[in-house]
């Protein structure tokens, strides 16, 4: 009889990597994601089902049996996609997952257990993404998860839904494929960050650089003026785009995290 886990979960030894891909789908994704939709007593037919449907490729009529047949053409399909297309797949399966569960109310979790190896696998094999609420978005390291997780809790519980639109925009331009929208990304951080800045010091039309110069005790020396150099720099990248000249992702992550980290001091500091 197999464990009901495995032994690195039984002793919590963790395996995670560095994260290094984000434009890709590697080849032991292409694998993994139909195989623990198999170990969840998905079968081939009804995986086919969802492939064809978003690669928009008819099954193979000749093709009838479960194993080899349909299963190899589930593989083939899968290996030679674009790379983006293996997430959209992902999705389609979650959301396949879920639906069941929600029509038989058996109770099983098939969508959840699924989500769960997914994103153990994108953890486990440095892959710069997640599944969250069926959607497949960008995936930072613990301190930019945790930064961006509390400063959007903090912004909704604050009822700055402006800010925390923008906080999310920022990460949904991060998560965009195939290529990520960075300037987008450093836009909306900044756009979060300025909007707690107005709402705090009542002052609604100004703009984060002339807020530090008219409010200097809005954040302690020399904090201030590192903002105000940072808005520098992300005004002549997002809001000043000049043609070849984007930012890193490194550089997107940096600022989306600052905004992050900046809103939720200010969120919780007194006007």
């Amino acid at each position: 009889m197999l464990p009901a886990q495995p032994f690195s979960k039984r002793n919590r030894y963790s395996a995670a990597k560095e994260i290094s891909v984000w434009e890709d789908a590697p080849k032991n994704l292409r694998y993994f994601l139909l195989q623990a939709a198999v170990d969840l007593d998905w079968g081939p037919s009804v995986l086919r089902d969802v492939v064809c449907r978003v690669l928009r490729a008819a099954p193979d009529s000749s093709n009838w049996s479960e194993y080899p047949n349909i299963w190899g053409e589930v593989e083939w399909l899968v290996e030679r996609c674009d790379w983006f297309r293996v997430y959209d797949i992902i999705e389609a399966i979650h959301a396949r997952m879920y639906k069941e569960d929600e029509k038989y109310r058996f109770n099983t979790n098939v969508a959840a257990k699924y989500a769960e190896a997914i994103n153990e696998f994108f953890v486990e094999e440095g892959i710069g993404w997640q599944l969250a609420r069926g959607e497949i978005v960008t995936r930072g390291n613990e301190g930019f998860e945790a930064i961006v997780t509390q400063a959007t809790a903090e912004l909704k519980t604050s009822e700055r839904p402006t800010a925390a639109t923008h906080l999310h925009e920022a990460l949904q331009a991060l998560s965009r494929r195939p290529e990520a929208n960075l300037p987008g990304a450093v836009y909306h951080a900044m756009g979060a960050l300025e909007c707690v800045a107005r709402d705090v010091c009542g002052d609604e039309k100004a703009t984060l650089g002339e807020i530090l110069k008219r409010y200097p005790a809005l954040l302690p020396k020399p904090l201030d003026e590192a903002l105000s150099k940072i808005w520098g720099y992300a005004s002549n990248e997002a809001r000043h785009v000049t043609e070849g000249h984007d930012p890193s992702r490194e550089d997107a992550e940096l600022l989306v995290g600052l905004s992050a980290a900046l809103s939720t001091y200010l969120t919780r500091k007194q006007p």
